[in-house]
């Protein structure tokens, strides 16, 4: 009987050629994965708002964009809605979409110009699993929020803090165990997802509405802006890179009188800020959101962590970057529009102090915040460019979801307010998605079964007894032999499986034989 090791020499020899075999195995399985693979739509991938080198690594706790305006169905209060993190793939399971727990999702409110919180609406969130030996975010059609098929679950309580030159007034709990909206996991999981929806909206005894849980991104951009000012020829423009993607929001409507000083000062700023938990137990600020794109594209690199940590009391430090801001260079330099005259006190206003006669309150301390003078009743027609297009309800005052603030930040870089006038913006005029007419307002979140139905076959058809030119995705070209690409992917994959078992066996063999 010839020796184990005068075959292979010794035993890593053996564990190379075991290896070897194995290897074979999964290139052949390799092949039934490409095979898959070339029968799958593909998808976009895009820039997301983070725009800070620590917190893009953390979207949990990144705060992506907040808007406040009068609530168009009841102007006697303001709605604030609050998003975290970008770019949420629909599909992206098994782990879906949370909140943090060790997190203060803190919403603010100045309301006498001073750049302190006069209010601060903290959400906290708790997360509850069910079943912990399944994989499963639900483990069945999930019907309402307390199915028993919803098996991660998040709960919130809301407390409203009361603050007087930045100390502790009081401390109310405005709500306790509130329900979130899950994340929409598709059509099988959740197959009245509106429902959710609605179960999550929930009104406290002080007269607020609250919702948080998944919604469609209501931003709309063409975030290929990044890429040189849109590839430094406009050819791609008009792209809404954000369509598609999901977000957690945070919604809360209060009324007026709750927020603001008086009805003789009207005028609020909003902003929001993601506390975490340190290693000490301490909270430690690592996100701040007020007017959007500050610190995407008025902060430089150098700025933009710090921003995140600070408060608007200190924005004196910023100052410069508005007063002396990038973009219109950058815009000067690629396509030859010259660029304002600086400093830029024009900005100031727009982004520091609010508009004078419109959002600015008296003795304003300048300040990022997102003002807003709710003594201004909705508009029935909303102009997506806002107050540049005579909307006073509009961006910069406040901010709704249908206001285009990419065009009016272009066109206010580029000296709309100062005498030059253009038409600038990135051609994506509104969301993909209608926003509805009562709170929360935002969007219900894309469905996880957004793909397109296998071509043959139509909503609700069980295509399990289909095994060819059903599984060819709807829109796959005429000619194209998927069939054969399935079948030859299949054969590869059964001898690789029939490979690694021969291997298994012989080596079983081989092992039983004495030395």
């Amino acid at each position: 009987m010839t020796p184990f090791s005068s075959l292979f020499g010794d035993r890593s020899g053996r564990r190379r050629y075991l290896a070897s075999l194995v290897c074979g195995a999964l290139a052949a399985g390799g092949l039934a994965a490409a095979g898959t693979a070339a029968l799958v739509p593909g998808t976009a991938s895009a820039s997301s708002h983070r725009e800070a080198p620590l917190i893009s690594g953390t979207p949990q706790y990144d705060n992506t964009d907040v808007y406040a305006f009068v609530s168009p169905d009841k102007p006697d209060t303001t709605t604030i809605v609050a998003n975290w993190i970008p770019f949420e793939e629909p599909a992206g399971g098994p782990n879906f979409y949370t909140f943090a727990d060790d997190a203060q999702y803190d919403l603010h409110v100045d309301n006498n110009g001073d750049a302190q919180s006069e209010l601060i609406f903290r959400y906290t969130f708790k997360t509850h699993v069910k079943n912990k030996n399944t994989f499963l975010y639900n483990t069945g059609a999930v019907k309402s929020l307390d199915d028993p098929n919803l098996n991660v679950t998040q709960t919130y309580d809301i407390d409203l803090i009361k603050l007087r030159h930045q100390k502790l007034v009081s401390k109310t709990r405005l709500a306790d165990n509130v329900p979130v909206a899950p994340s929409n996991v598709g059509k099988a999981s959740m197959p009245d997802y509106g429902k959710l929806r609605s179960q999550a909206v929930h009104k406290t005894a002080s007269g607020a509405s609250t919702f948080a849980g998944q919604a469609d991104d209501p931003f709309f951009l063409d975030l290929r802006v990044f890429d040189l000012l849109y590839g430094g020829n406009l050819s791609e423009v008009g792209n809404d890179t954000l369509k598609g993607y999901n977000v957690n929001t945070i919604a809360l409507q209060v009324p007026n009188d709750m927020i603001r000083e008086s009805a003789k000062q009207p005028v609020v700023g909003i902003w929001s800020t993601t506390q975490r938990k340190n290693a000490r137990g301490g909270w430690t600020q690592v996100s701040r959101l007020g007017n959007p794109l500050v610190n995407e594209v008025v902060n430089p690199q150098k700025d933009k962590d710090k921003f995140n940590a600070s408060a608007p009391w200190d924005d004196a430090q910023f100052l410069k970057n508005v007063t002396n801001p990038e973009l219109p260079k950058l815009i000067e330099q690629i396509y030859k529009i010259k660029a304002p005259a600086e400093p830029r006190n024009d900005l100031v206003d727009v982004f520091l102090k609010g508009v004078k006669g419109l959002n600015q309150p008296p003795n304003v301390r300048p300040a990022e915040e997102l003002r807003l003078n709710t003594s201004i009743k909705p508009a029935a027609h909303p102009k997506r460019l806002g107050v540049l297009d005579g909307d006073n309800a509009g961006f910069p005052n406040g901010r709704r979801l249908t206001d285009d603030v990419v065009d009016e930040a272009l066109q206010v870089m580029e000296g709309e307010l100062v005498g030059a006038k253009n038409d600038l913006g990135d051609a994506v005029n509104e969301n993909d998605k209608k926003f509805e007419k009562y709170f929360p307002y935002v969007a219900e979140p894309t469905s996880g079964s957004r793909g397109p139905l296998a071509k043959g076959t139509k909503s609700g058809t069980d295509v399990r007894s289909q095994l060819g030119d059903a599984l060819q995705p709807a829109g796959a070209s005429a000619g194209t032999n998927n069939t054969v690409l399935i079948a030859g992917s299949a054969a590869a994959g059964a001898a690789g499986i029939l490979l690694i078992g021969t291997a298994l066996a012989w080596w079983r063999r081989r092992m039983q034989r004495p030395y």
